[in-house]
């Protein structure tokens, strides 16, 4: 839209529900829920996976983290759930415009949803240059699923894994990982006992984690 003098005027997002900072200094980046990623002044569309993604309740395009060597490989990544139900992490190519490339789509992984909540969805770069990922224990309530205080699954836990790094396709498990073994648990698995890490922060070798609660008491870790 624009005003009287021909400027043109901030309008709404779609479900705004992250704001990422753009590695090379652009504007700021909006994370919407229904599927895209839009710079904050000016609404350019940098990337739409809106097609791919179920926007619905807690489900949809919830995370959104750039590689720590960006200024090399320029990679950034984005944590979904896909119209399967499934939280999905991708890897994209980011060009010099600052547009994510398409062409360069890559699917790290993927965990299947029992429910519709609880999904987690932050992701970030911890100081260890590691990916880490926020796992809901499944939805429902009371760790219905029963997925919480178990270490061999994804659901209801942290999980770190490497990416990014030369030959590695997808993902690889940091070898300092509990279970890096798979003796005892999953190998991506870093802590569990999580009902839904929402969100979560670094500060410096310290992991803040906003822990959704159930009924009226929240949890920060």
């Amino acid at each position: 839209d624009e005003g009287e003098d021909g400027a043109r005027l901030p309008v709404g997002f779609d479900a705004p529900v992250l704001l990422v900072a753009d590695p090379e200094g652009r504007q700021d980046l909006v994370v919407e829920q229904s599927g895209r990623v839009v710079r904050l002044a000016d609404h350019d569309v940098i990337l739409d996976v809106s097609s791919d993604v179920i926007f619905s309740g807690e489900q949809g395009l919830l995370g959104l983290a750039f590689h720590p060597d960006f200024e090399v490989n320029r990679l950034a990544y984005v944590n979904y759930v896909d119209r399967s139900r499934r939280t999905v992490v991708e890897q994209f190519a980011v060009r010099s415009d600052g547009v994510f490339d398409p062409s360069t789509r890559k699917r790290i992984i993927e965990i299947d949803q029992p429910a519709a909540n609880h999904n987690g969805g932050m992701v970030a770069f911890g100081p260890d240059g590691y990916l880490w990922i926020g796992m809901g224990d499944g939805g429902g309530s009371g760790d219905r699923f029963e997925q919480a205080q178990r270490a061999d699954t994804l659901l209801g836990a942290m999980l770190r894994i490497a990416v990014g790094f030369d030959g590695v396709a997808t993902y690889a498990i940091p070898p300092d990982n509990p279970y890096a073994d798979g003796e005892g648990g999953a190998p991506e698995v870093w802590a569990i006992g999580l009902r839904n890490p929402w969100r979560f922060s670094f500060d410096g070798e310290d992991l803040w984690i906003s822990d959704v609660g159930q009924d009226d008491v929240e949890e920060v870790d």
